[in-house]
């Protein structure tokens, strides 16, 4: 079921973060403040959640005395910061690598015969340089975490690097001038610095698709006042403005066509390929590209509300939270360098019981300190969920929490609801039938039933609507106007009273149906939905036939999921024979009609009793309750935001087929996360006890080190060559129509 998640009352940005212990130690700090009662670190963003009331001053304390940078603006590290601090951390590195060379060459030169070596002060200080100058971000690293009683890398590596350049010290110093390891200690630095480098560039490469998203927020908007357009911050623009937005130009806000036809382009906000016409009365979103003409929009959202900053707030929130997976993972690595020492500790004590010199000993133990790698472990998830949920995101599937991304790849059934979802959600009246069968007599049903419904905003109502003010049905004044949940409305007009609605409602105010049962058993076997109408007290006068058309991907997802051995169900209200001949034509193992919205949820529950793991996928407000209580609810992003609020996936444009492509990305990140923690696991399980048998040597071990969060990254990264199906069928189709 989906929980409610708890509000965060403060979100930042935490710099200087290393290792999945850095995430634990700032998570520790941060726990022991007054007044927090969850608190959340994300290793991959960098990002901070806290929640609880307290004072954000309290909380940036804490995180100084844990030794990191707490940061107040939480906005992603744009390309130009990013490349800045890339270039910098790289001739770091640079200077590094060049200053232990030297020290590496005797040792490189050994196969070959050759015989070199630096002469001694000169290793001295070229070590000096690199150990105390270059890897003092070590030792400050590891004094705040020893201070806040929490290991992580910056301790390894302390400690393993001090070893082998104190050794070497001593064997400097000492009248028998012992074998020296500065080599040891600089190359040690140098190959961390080296994959700490290249996981940066690789990070950045997963965080590419909320980037692109924050792109999209233009800066100005031509505002039209008295005739003239006005040039201003879209900050300042304020609902019911008309903005102009030229041909080619960044559409700057939510809004409606006010004036104008064009194509514009939602590629990057919704996944669909192809650009959309927008006529008048249509909605445009922000960050969307006008094509050939000029619009005029009349802003409707502003601010947070917008659909960008909805979409981006999304995404975001998705890649700062953890999964459950996470929270093992989490336990794990709290005592994971607590651990390493005590194996250092006893690999250098059972060596020297064992009658080994006190050099080797002492080697054999900075090769467990340095070769044990929390950083992998850190990034194996959080890594996968940034990649799994960017490349979403350009898809035009968007995933509010990395809960629903775990969950959806374990789906085996899938509810559907009608309206809305399964058809295009815009009825139209395809047929008027009365009692007596006569001009007059059908005018009158249509009458009675568009002015019961002028009260309602049900898509059936609209298409009542319509039909009238197409007919030229003059409308009488609606007086009083009563909802029935799930069945249909009954209404006062002067002295007459109505009772529009299917079935059920008939008979529950004992109205007989007998005279018009014929006509509509033929409509619904014919998949159409039948309203009777009535007047209180009396017959059923007549009823009005309607019809929504079944979106054309709805049978390629049906197909897809009954592939994948997925059980597809359709949940409706509508009546039996409808819901039936559409369950013909499109082949679902199991469907439920004429059911209540309050009962859907309990048509879930019941489901998730016989063992399967539930998504629902719906669109309107009678559709929230089931959509919380599934595994995992996945809304229609041109649904009711209620039913966007509750759901844990959102389809960005109507796309049933984006269903199959949400399960498939889950899937696809699902197996990121397990490999990436295997190779984590398998990693350390497999290099400590070799380094701990003496047959890693402390350089090995330092690269070993360095590319072990490098390849998990990697590994994450192959997630961004992932393609929706929808959208390779598309181009597929447009290929073919080209040639």
């Amino acid at each position: 079921m989906n929980a409610i998640p708890e509000i965060i009352a403060h979100r930042f940005r935490v710099d200087g973060m290393h290792c999945a212990g850095c995430v634990s130690s700032v998570e520790k700090a941060l726990t022991k403040v007054s007044g927090v009662t969850r608190v959340s670190v994300n290793l991959a963003t960098n990002i901070a959640d806290v929640a609880g009331e307290t004072d954000v001053a309290d909380l940036f304390s804490a995180v100084s005395r844990a030794g990191f940078q707490p940061v107040a603006d939480t906005a992603m590290e744009d390309d130009a910061l990013h490349a800045a601090r890339d270039r910098r951390e790289g001739l770091i590195t640079l200077a590094s690598f060049v200053l232990t060379a030297p020290l590496l060459a005797p040792m490189l030169a050994a196969p070959f015969g050759a015989s070199w070596a630096l002469p001694e002060p000169w290793q001295l200080g070229l070590a000096a340089i690199v150990q105390f100058a270059i890897g003092w971000r070590f030792y400050t690293g590891a004094v705040a975490a020893l201070r806040g009683k929490v290991g992580t890398m910056d301790v390894l590596v302390a400690l393993g690097t001090s070893a082998a350049f104190g050794l070497s010290l001593y064997n400097l110093v000492a009248a028998d001038a012992g074998a020296l390891y500065f080599e040891a200690s600089a190359a040690i630095i140098s190959l961390v610095l080296l994959g700490k480098w290249l996981e940066a560039r690789a990070r950045h490469g997963t965080s590419a698709a909320i980037r692109e998203l924050m792109q999209l927020r233009p800066e100005t908007a031509f505002i039209e006042r008295d005739g003239t357009q006005i040039a201003m911050p879209v900050a300042m623009v304020m609902v019911g403005d008309v903005v102009v937005v030229r041909p080619g130009e960044r559409i700057p806000v939510d809004g409606d066509v006010a004036d104008g036809e064009s194509m514009v382009d939602e590629s990057l906000l919704t996944g669909e390929s192809m650009p959309v016409e927008k006529n008048q009365g249509d909605a445009v979103i922000g960050g969307s590209v006008n094509g050939d003409s000029m619009l005029r929009v009349r802003v409707t959202r502003i601010g947070a509300q917008s659909r960008l900053e909805q979409i981006i707030a999304m995404v975001e929130g998705a890649q700062a939270a953890k999964p459950p997976v996470q929270r093992m993972v989490d336990r794990v690595t709290h005592v994971f360098v607590q651990v390493v020492v005590a194996i250092a500790l006893a690999t250098g004590i059972g060596w020297w019981l064992a009658g080994a010199e006190v050099e080797p000993v002492i080697l054999f133990a900075v090769s467990v300190l340095v070769i044990a790698c929390p950083c992998a472990l850190g990034l194996a998830t959080p890594a996968a969920i940034m990649a799994g949920t960017g490349a979403a995101a350009r898809a035009g599937i968007l995933i509010k929490d990395p809960v629903a991304l775990e969950r959806a790849g374990a789906v085996s059934a899938v509810i559907f609801d009608k309206t809305g979802t399964l058809t295009r959600g815009a009825p139209t009246v395809s047929g008027v039938f009365a009692a007596t069968d006569s001009d007059g007599a059908r005018n009158t049903v249509l009458r009675l039933a568009a002015s019961a419904q002028q009260g309602s905003e049900h898509p059936l109502a609209s298409a009542v609507l319509q039909a009238a003010v197409q007919s030229g049905i003059e409308l009488a004044a609606l007086d009083d106007f009563t909802r029935i949940g799930g069945r249909g409305l009954k209404a006062r007009l002067g002295a007459e009273s109505a009772i529009i609605g299917n079935r059920a409602l008939m008979a529950e105010s004992g109205i007989a149906t007998d005279g018009l049962e014929a006509q509509a058993a033929a409509l619904e076997k014919d998949g159409q939905t039948v309203m009777w109408v009535a007047r209180d007290g009396g017959p059923a006068i007549g009823l009005i036939a309607v019809r929504d058309a079944l979106r054309p991907d709805t049978g390629v997802a049906i197909r897809a999921f009954r592939e994948r051995g997925i059980k597809t169900v359709l949940l409706s209200g509508d009546n039996a024979r409808t819901v039936a001949a559409i369950s013909r034509n499109l082949g679902f193992d199991q469907v439920q009609a004429e059911i209540m919205p309050e009962d859907k949820a309990a048509f879930v529950a019941g489901l998730r009793g016989q063992g399967h793991v539930v998504a629902m996928v719906g669109d309107g407000v009678n559709d929230a309750p089931a959509l919380a209580a599934a595994d995992i609810g996945i809304a229609m992003g041109t649904g009711s935001d209620v039913a966007l609020e509750v759901a844990g996936v959102t389809l960005m444009r109507p796309d049933l087929r984006l269903v199959v492509d949400a399960v498939s990305i889950s899937n696809a990140t699902a197996s990121k996360i397990k490999q990436n923690l295997f190779w984590a696991f398998i990693y350390n399980i497999v290099g400590i006890p070799l380094a701990a048998a003496g047959l890693l040597s402390p350089v090995f071990a330092g690269a070993a080190m360095a590319l072990s969060s490098v390849s998990v990254v990697s590994n994450a990264l192959l997630l961004t060559r992932w393609r929706p199906s929808a959208s390779r069928r598309r181009q597929e189709r447009q290929a073919h129509e080209y040639r």
